[in-house]
């Protein structure tokens, strides 16, 4: 039970990370390779705010949103607006590059060697009964569940969220209803960056990081997305907790080296057994093209 628990608290921090990743693909139907960059110049910005102020780290979480919020509709702008004329190869390739400029340029910052963020309740722990829940992951999980929530209200109750819906599913359709889809795009690709620095933010606090931590991230990011089906917020949350506890496990009972290489055989089994993931639907490519 204690294992378990630890993997679901740690599940509820994989699918904040997971969101923005999602939430872009399944509106613009592009791979944001740039996702582990964000994540950890997200990570970076923490630590900084926090030492210069000395404010609770997950009290940053608004600031660094904000702020790579900017981030994220100037590289729409400025980099995928003009890689979607090439198609989607050239979409990838740009982000890749994209994601070696915006890790060459946190080691010019913060330099490469690792950084934490240790508050003061990083060493103490809640008790429940024999079970130990480590405070920063309690405190992470929450601030994770609120975003998501949030994200959630505004997907589902206010206008942008029926746009962005509405162009998820259908552009066309969207376009004709007077959806101006572009920039739907672009607040899609703000919001999925936002909530991607703010899912560094926590990260910050619940492990040591370094500019390459991106790599990482990048594959765990994959990994959720495809469990959960491409473009589904719903299959992310369930696909970051399956995986989260699935990573604690082996951690605990085999060994944890074994547990980094999780995400990639979450991938690999799930482009065998269930191409679409969870909550996917399989569609006829002959229908899906017409």
């Amino acid at each position: 039970m204690q294992t378990l628990l630890y993997g679901l608290l740690v599940g509820g921090v994989y699918a904040l990370a997971g969101s923005g990743l999602t939430l872009i693909f399944g509106v613009m139907r592009i791979v944001n390779l740039t996702h582990g960059a964000i994540l950890i110049a997200g990570a970076f910005l923490t630590y900084t705010l926090s030492t210069a102020t000395g404010l609770d780290p997950f009290l940053t979480i608004p600031l660094v949103g904000a702020v790579l919020l900017g981030l994220g509709l100037l590289i729409h702008v400025l980099v995928i607006r003009r890689a979607e004329r090439g198609g989607e190869g050239t979409i990838i390739l740009a982000t890749l590059a994209l994601a070696m400029v915006l890790e060459g340029v946190v080691i010019l910052v913060w330099g490469q060697e690792p950084h934490t963020v240790a508050p003061s309740y990083a060493r103490t722990s809640f008790r429940l009964g024999d079970l130990v829940l480590p405070t920063a992951q309690v405190y992470g999980f929450a601030c994770a569940a609120l975003l998501l929530a949030g994200l959630h209200l505004v997907l589902s109750r206010t206008w942008l969220g029926r746009a962005v819906r509405a162009a998820a599913t259908n552009p066309r359709g969207a376009e004709l209803v007077g959806i101006r889809v572009e920039r739907v795009n672009v607040a899609a690709f703000g919001l999925g960056i936002a909530l991607t620095g703010a899912a560094g933010s926590i990260l910050a606090v619940l492990a040591p990081f370094t500019p390459d931590s991106g790599d990482q991230w990048i594959g765990l990011g994959l990994a959720i997305v495809v469990l959960g089906g491409l473009g589904s917020l719903g299959g992310a949350l369930a696909g970051a907790l399956i995986l989260g506890v699935a990573e604690t496990f082996t951690a605990t009972y085999a060994s944890p080296a074994w547990a980094t290489a999780m995400p990639f055989v979450v991938i690999v089994l799930t482009l065998l057994l269930r191409p679409q993931g969870i909550f996917g639907v399989r569609v006829r490519q002959d229908v899906a093209g017409a």
